[in-house]
């Protein structure tokens, strides 16, 4: 029995030690130590939670702690993950976001859910209710006035190019209107203080717009993110028809490469530091007052860099001490992080931007900036 014991112990070390098998297959953090003895995947410990949700599908067992017969250690060899994903992701569609351990609970419970339990990518050409080219139904969407979720028509089409709201659902006409080009959508759970919480940014004349919205089902906020994205991929298609399907996916709907709280002061700088939520959306870094905050990052070939500190003499208050500086040709700004690892990420990210260089359609945005103030 103990050789039997054994024997079954270092088949299972060996399939784990698979290369294919050393990231969670289902977002891909390294060193899965848990595995489903009936999908033959090896998972993450937060994507196992997810699985154990789906009991009719998946069984979930721990790699380390728990035993594991011999059967079912064959059955993970025969298998692994990249078998498995041959077959439960044999035909994603290209705009369709595949979620990494970095993202928020919805998206990995929905991306886990759709391959296995609803088994979304199983065959060619399946209908998919994001894959329509349009979308109609309500989401709960906060007032900019008084921060209350009411129900609000929306409707996205493909066809117009476009994602129109409604003030009242028997409206005939929208209270916005959105170009799908302009559109950004990324999950906020923290921000919007639901886990399914969706924020929709756009430009318009230049300026950045938000729509806070969420649904209670997490599928139907998923299947509005992806249609989204659909949209917003054949549009690009007809625009751009000599660019490649990755090309076009990159442009696609993007995370916020940083966000968080800093403290800043106003342009004289003898004004007292405020506290702000900071959001960096590649060059625009946003901050939350009414109305919303703006300050364009340029590259560092047209003089905006990214300093440690504050400069000597800064006389505004400030309670955080880890500062900062951008400076742009025009002026300079001045920010307090709470801790040195905030400031140190901040830098790291605006360094990030300001070491890329800027596109025609990014100087036009900088001279309407400099126009503005």
């Amino acid at each position: 029995m103990a050789g039997g014991h054994e024997r079954s112990v270092k088949a299972l070390r060996e399939v784990w030690r698979r290369a294919e098998n050393s990231l969670c297959a289902d977002c891909g953090k390294p060193d899965p130590d848990w595995a489903s003895s009936t999908l033959g995947v090896f998972i993450c410990l937060s994507c196992s939670g997810i699985h154990r949700n789906i009991p009719s599908i998946s069984k979930v067992k721990s790699l380390k702690m728990d035993h594991w017969d011999d059967a079912q250690v064959q059955f993970l060899a025969k298998h692994g993950n990249a078998v498995t994903k041959a077959i439960y992701e044999a035909h994603i569609p290209i705009y369709y976001y595949q979620p990494t351990y970095n993202d928020c609970q919805v998206l990995r419970e929905q991306w886990i859910r759709a391959k296995y339990e609803r088994r979304e990518f199983t065959e060619p050409g399946k209908q998919l209710p994001y894959s329509d080219g349009v979308k109609e139904g309500i989401l709960w969407k906060r007032g900019r006035d008084n921060g209350q979720f009411l129900p609000r028509k929306f409707l996205l089409s493909e066809r117009e190019g476009c994602l129109k709201y409604f003030a009242k659902q028997d409206a005939k006409e929208p209270k916005i209107n959105v170009k799908i080009d302009v559109i950004n959508a990324t999950f906020q759970p923290v921000k919007i203080g639901n886990p399914n919480g969706l924020q929709i940014t756009y430009l318009k004349d230049n300026k950045t717009r938000n729509i806070f919205v969420y649904h209670e089902s997490g599928k139907e906020v998923v299947d509005w993110f992806n249609a989204i994205r659909s949209v917003q991929f054949h549009y690009l298609k007809v625009a751009f028809p000599i660019a490649s399907d990755n090309e076009i996916k990159n442009r696609l709907t993007r995370n916020f490469l940083k966000e968080g709280y800093m403290e800043k002061t106003g342009p004289k700088q003898r004004e007292a530091f405020k506290k702000r939520w900071f959001t960096l959306d590649h060059r625009r870094l946003m901050y939350f007052k009414d109305p919303l905050g703006e300050v364009f990052m340029g590259s560092r070939e047209n003089g905006y860099s990214v300093q440690k500190g504050l400069p000597s003499g800064t006389q505004g208050n400030f309670s955080w001490h880890y500062g900062l500086t951008i400076v742009t040709p025009d002026r300079e700004y001045l920010f307090t992080c709470e801790t040195e690892t905030d400031q140190l990420d901040w830098i790291a990210a605006f360094t990030s931007v300001i070491n890329q260089a800027m596109t025609p359609q990014e100087y036009a945005i900088e001279a309407y900036f400099k126009f503005k103030s």
